[in-house]
């Protein structure tokens, strides 16, 4: 267990090394900047200042139209059309080689999303540049912050090892979420209903710039969920602020985010012939429920030292508590009985980063580091018994980086390298050394401007990744020992991957662009999927040797006066070489497909959606599939002054289909039902006024 001497001593560090920085006038924002466009401000006008500062323009991780990588970029207008509250994962999934599935089969709760066939523990995800994957594991579970894209004002997401990120490797992608920023006041209102008892109801206000200088932003949320899956309930509770004050050259910014979610537990696939009986069984326990709450606090500060050069720096914290139950007898298939056991956490995640960007005529320069420090707090109990066992894992992390962007005519050349270096450290009743881990992760690309609207690209890069905790200790909450009682470590090793990308873009407007890019990605040491789940109920993985994922993406948006036509496709080729056997790795399909059609007629907006997803495997054998499917989807939305109605129609077809499973040792195929035809009401009240 942490001692309190070491928990003050290592709040004390982070706290210094944050003050160090703020007396030296260098706090700042939480996104770096790679090649974004950065617009010069004159010093004579401090308006101009504040405004360029509250648009969020000066500092980001962002990519642009000559930036070298494969992204997409989706605006807060797109959430407010199609959410109802459910988990970003669906959202995300309209997105070229993204998947996603739910555990109880509706479209809250645990949620979960693959890009490119890589699971989400090798995605990052940051919220106004914050890393919010969970050090340990790596996961972002974003169903801890419900409703959090109704304070987001834009999402980019990019494909491969894209730019440099704070946080955990962006090893197969990377989701940044950025947070609302309006000038505008407004004060608005939603209530939302559906199938399977739905709802969600919502209140949000924004101040507008007060005085020119101050501007407070508030929402708070309510979700509730019965589940598809029997026993899959989710009730799930959010609130956002966000306060910013701005002066001449400068800009004060707190977040605050919390959430709790109580769920009704369904992370356990179900066997084939129970589905044919009733497809919303649910294997796991009525008894296993969780209920985890998370917070994160951000203070950043922006500082525009000249019209050419810009200081983002941010401190951090996130807290998480919260436990589940896990019925072994249940998990085991053996008779039931009061035997309950219950995994809980708590964990406290300290960061600090810092930009600085230079800007001037054809050269972009920008130099960052960011560190952090964790600890987790793992106790397993069982409900007659009592406390089995505590143990606390340690992580931290530093990293350094620094890129460049060059333009010379017509073309744009662009580099970035990254040091990083991370350390994980555990204290329970097995001794183990520490393990650490360095990584020199370089990227280079280059870009052909054929003329204002098209764009030729092409970049290379690689990363390395640690593994989890999880793949360390084989799916062990508490760390075991082995025949020669020595800890029982099942991966240690970190996996490469070297990523390469051509492309072109053509963006005409924001309504007319189209996007297409070929990739190859060739890993070393490969951590995948197997299938299978442990004994804590968390995904388990092995090494390959070799593998490869290769597969082009396109995106396209041709808007007219009344009709839109969006369409979002990827295809991909995916092997793995084990023991000079060729297979394909699991929950990669070949072929995905989105299309979106939109009319609008005065008040009314009409759109019909529809995704294809070709067949994958479950098991690294490639004898047993999910299959493929096509869903159709639609949505008419009715606008009137202050007043705004939608009606969602989800899987018209009604189309039976899976979109995730597993195949036991026993040769059991076990999978994850989806939702049937559901329907859900939306009601917005808005007001607002500049």
């Amino acid at each position: 267990m942490q001692t309190k001497k070491q928990i003050i001593f290592g709040k004390a560090k982070i706290l210094v090394f944050g003050l160090l920085f703020w007396a030296n006038d260098t706090i700042l924002k939480a996104q770096d900047t790679t090649i974004v466009e950065v617009v010069e401000i004159p010093n004579s006008d401090p308006n101009a200042i504040r405004a360029k500062l509250l648009d969020e323009v000066l500092i980001s991780y962002q990519a642009n139209q000559y930036t070298p990588i494969s992204y997409l970029d989706m605006q807060g207008y797109q959430f407010t059309e199609r959410s109802t509250g459910q988990e970003p994962a669906f959202i995300f999934s309209e997105t070229p080689s993204v998947t996603a599935y739910s555990d109880g089969g509706g479209n809250q709760g645990y949620a979960y999303i693959r890009m490119r066939g890589i699971d989400q523990t090798r995605i990052n995800f940051t919220f106004d540049g914050v890393p919010i994957n969970e050090p340990e594991d790596q996961g972002a579970f974003l169903s801890n912050f419900p409703d959090l894209l109704n304070s987001v004002s834009k999402v980019q997401i990019q494909r491969g090892v894209g730019t440099t990120k704070n946080g955990m490797a962006n090893y197969g992608g990377s989701v940044e979420m950025f947070s609302i920023n309006s000038a505008t006041r407004f004060l608005h209102f939603g209530a939302d209903y559906g199938s399977f008892n739905n709802y969600r109801v919502f209140a949000e206000y924004n101040s507008g710039l007060l005085r020119k200088k101050t501007n407070f932003y508030l929402r708070a949320s309510q979700l509730y969920g019965d589940g598809y899956k029997y026993n899959a309930a989710n009730n799930s509770q959010s609130v956002y602020f966000k306060a910013s004050h701005f002066t001449e050259k400068s800009a004060f910014k707190l977040n605050l985010l919390t959430g709790r979610q109580r769920n009704g537990l369904a992370w356990l696939g179900v066997a084939d012939s129970l589905i044919q009986q009733d497809r919303r069984t649910n294997a796991n326990a009525i008894t296993e429920k969780d209920d985890f709450s998370q917070t994160l606090a951000q203070l950043q500060h922006e500082w525009s030292l000249s019209s050419k050069s810009q200081i983002t720096t941010s401190l951090y914290y996130i807290y998480v508590t919260g436990n589940y139950d896990f019925d072994l007898n249940n998990f085991l298939g053996l008779p039931l009985t009061n035997e309950l056991y219950n995994y809980n956490f708590e964990s406290n995640l300290f960061g600090f980063f810092s930009n600085y960007n230079y800007n001037h005529w054809r050269n972009k320069f920008t130099v960052g580091i960011h560190a952090n420090t964790y600890g987790r707090r793992h106790l397993g109990s069982e409900k007659q018994t009592g406390v089995l066992y505590s143990n606390v894992g340690y992580k931290q992390e530093a990293s350094a980086f620094v890129k460049w962007e060059k333009s010379l005519e017509k073309w744009v050349f662009f580099a970035d390298l990254q040091y990083r270096y991370t350390q994980f450290r555990y204290e329970g009743d097995v001794p183990l050394e520490m393990f650490s881990w360095q990584f020199l992760n370089p990227k280079a690309g280059i870009t052909y401007r054929i003329n204002s609207k098209w764009q030729l690209y092409y970049s290379i890069g690689r990363v390395g990744r640690e593994p989890t905790r999880n793949d360390m200790f084989g799916g062990n909450d508490n760390l075991i020992v082995d025949g020669s009682n020595n800890p029982f470590i099942a991966i240690k090793d970190p996996e490469y991957v070297l990523d390469q990308a051509l492309g072109m873009r053509w963006n005409a407007s924001q309504n007319r662009f189209l996007h297409f890019n070929f990739y190859h990605m060739r890993f070393n040491n490969e951590i995948v999927l197997n299938g299978k789940f442990g004994p804590n109920g968390l995904a388990l993985t092995n090494n390959v040797a070799q593998s490869t994922r290769t597969g082009v993406e396109l995106s396209w948006s041709y808007g007219m006066k009344k009709w839109r036509w969006n369409h979002q496709s990827a295809w991909n080729y995916s092997e793995i070489v084990e023991n000079n056997i060729s297979f394909s790795p699991i929950l990669t399909p070949p072929l995905i497909i989105n299309q979106e059609i939109e009319y609008r007629l005065k008040q009314w907006k009409f759109v019909l959606v529809g995704r294809f997803q070709e067949a994958s495997y479950i098991d690294f054998a490639n004898t047993a599939q999910v299959g493929s499917y096509f869903l159709l989807n639609a949505r008419v939305n009715w606008d009137y002054k202050n007043l705004s109605a939608t009606l969602f129609a989800n899987n018209l077809l009604d189309t039976q289909y899976f979109n995730n499973g597993y195949v036991e040792a026993d040769g059991t195929r076990k999978y994850f039902v989806q939702m049937p035809t559901n329907f859900s009401l939306q009601l917005l009240f808005h007001f607002s006024k500049p």
